[in-house]
């Protein structure tokens, strides 16, 4: 009968016998157990080992085996409360960041988001560039701290006008160059202009910054440049952060004539723009970046591949001048050294490819579709709404709610409903002017899949708009 089933008979009833016994009792010796349960000595010393080893009992040698004492009781959770006091009030409010970044439930149609929809991606030709790039000689060396001269040299030509890769840092995505950008240019407790409404990641960065942010009104051009030059004047500010192409979440585009009044404003204040050029792929027609039109080092600019590629390939750069362009490579520096060369070399080898173009587009034609099946389904279903304007790209589009809706109930009934859509609320620096939500086009699996998440919006908004009455 030695073997592992009477074993594990065997310490079963001796569990029982410690768990009647009680802790600190002696229990029967192994000669007594033999007797009474017909086993060999080898079967009871195993049995006992394993209890043993579950903490249950322990061996004396010489006086037998003992039921273990119970461990101690947990220990009573830390008092932390000590680090408010230290940490102080400089709060990182990550909420809105995370809930753009959040994923759809199975079921629920997801009109928000920021980046392509997976079907959309090149995950194929990004795979096959990622594995050309880590053949590549040196492709796990440290890169140059600034980054690969070749991604640099790209980055500068995107940019336009006489940028050169010489004023180009690479980091790690947007939202870092964002960081990077408005930690080296302004002081913490110092004001940063924004547009209004604005990316909430960028009014997050600006608040963990210890920036003080302040609204700037826009209309359907983008940012006013006489309300820009006022919002100078009357606050000292010497940064202006702006998204000129395909405005997130409007989708409002700088004319030409308003970015060089834009640049002229910043020049005469002798302030910064920190130009975040997001959205440079996500039209086929972008105008000149204001970096292309700029000759005195006014603006900061950051283009990235990550909205048209990959959520993932976090590549990105900083295109600066001057002593700003040391304060920003220094940043970079102290804070990550540098972006992991493989990821340089990928976007380098998919963006010298022809997938690239293939690539651009295939996006381009999905958006023009999307969009105006987006917009078409809106003006149907919801005739109260109003689409703020209709842009030449992007992914999003901008709607203005009846004054009587309450924004957040309507987000909140839209979930129940089945439907992801963004509060507006988290777009505003200061309070927001009425109800606005953000719609997104390109994180719906197909058109019909639109076409339900506007109808589930629909009754939703209507669902609200009876409980209000």
């Amino acid at each position: 009968m030695d073997n592992d089933s009477s074993i594990a008979q065997i310490a079963a009833i001796l569990r029982e016998e410690a768990d009647r016994l009680g802790p600190g009792a002696r229990l029967p010796s192994s000669r007594e157990i033999v007797r009474r349960h017909n086993v060999s000595p080898v079967t009871v010393s195993r049995a006992i080992g394993q209890l043993a080893a579950e903490g249950r009992v322990v061996t004396r040698p010489g006086s037998g085996a003992f039921v273990a004492q119970p461990v101690g009781r947990a220990r009573e959770a830390a008092d932390l409360s000590w680090q408010t006091v230290a940490l102080g009030d400089r709060v990182v409010d990550e909420g809105p960041v995370a809930a753009l970044l959040g994923t759809a439930a199975e079921g629920v149609v997801p009109l928000t988001g920021g980046y392509l929809r997976p079907g959309l991606r090149p995950d194929k030709q990004l795979a096959a560039a990622a594995a050309r790039a880590v053949r590549r000689p040196d492709a796990w060396a440290v890169p140059p701290l600034t980054g690969l001269p070749e991604l640099r040299r790209w980055f500068a030509v995107q940019a336009g006008g006489d940028v050169t890769a010489s004023d180009a840092v690479i980091v790690s995505g947007g939202q870092a160059a964002l960081t990077h950008a408005f930690r080296a240019l302004a002081a913490p407790g110092t004001p940063l202009l924004v547009e209004t409404p604005t990316y909430p990641g960028a009014l997050a960065a600006a608040r963990a910054a210890g920036l003080r942010a302040t609204a700037v009104p826009m209309d359907h051009d983008g940012v006013r440049p006489d309300l820009l030059a006022e919002a100078f004047a009357v606050t000292g500010a010497r940064v202006f952060f702006c998204q000129p192409t395909l405005h997130n979440p409007t989708g409002a585009t700088l004319p030409v004539e308003r970015r060089e009044q834009v640049l002229q404003v910043a020049r005469a204040a002798g302030a910064f723009v920190v130009e975040d050029n997001f959205a440079r792929y996500l039209t086929e027609h972008p105008p000149p970046s204001l970096a292309s039109m700029d000759e005195h080092g006014t603006v900061v600019h950051i283009g990235s591949l990550t909205k048209i590629l990959s959520p993932s390939l976090r590549v990105a750069a900083v295109i600066a001048r001057g002593p700003a362009a040391h304060r920003l490579r220094a940043s970079q520096l102290v804070e990550s050294f540098f972006v992991a060369r493989p990821l340089q070399e990928t976007a380098l080898e998919f963006v010298g490819s022809t997938a690239w173009r293939r690539h651009l587009t295939a996006v381009h034609a999905e958006i023009r579709t999307r969009r105006d099946a987006l917009a078409a389904a809106l003006a149907a279903r919801m005739p109260r709404a109003r689409t703020y304007l209709l842009p030449i790209g992007g992914m999003h589009l901008w709607v203005h709610l009846p004054a009587d809706v309450d924004e957040t109930a309507l987000v909140e009934a839209a979930r129940r409903n089945g439907v992801l859509v963004s509060p507006g609320r988290m777009y505003y620096p200061s309070e927001p002017p009425g109800p606005r939500i953000r719609v997104t086009h390109m994180a719906a699996a197909h058109l019909a899949e639109l076409g339900e998440g506007v109808r589930r919006l629909a009754e939703a908004l209507a669902l609200t708009s009876h409980e209000a009455e």
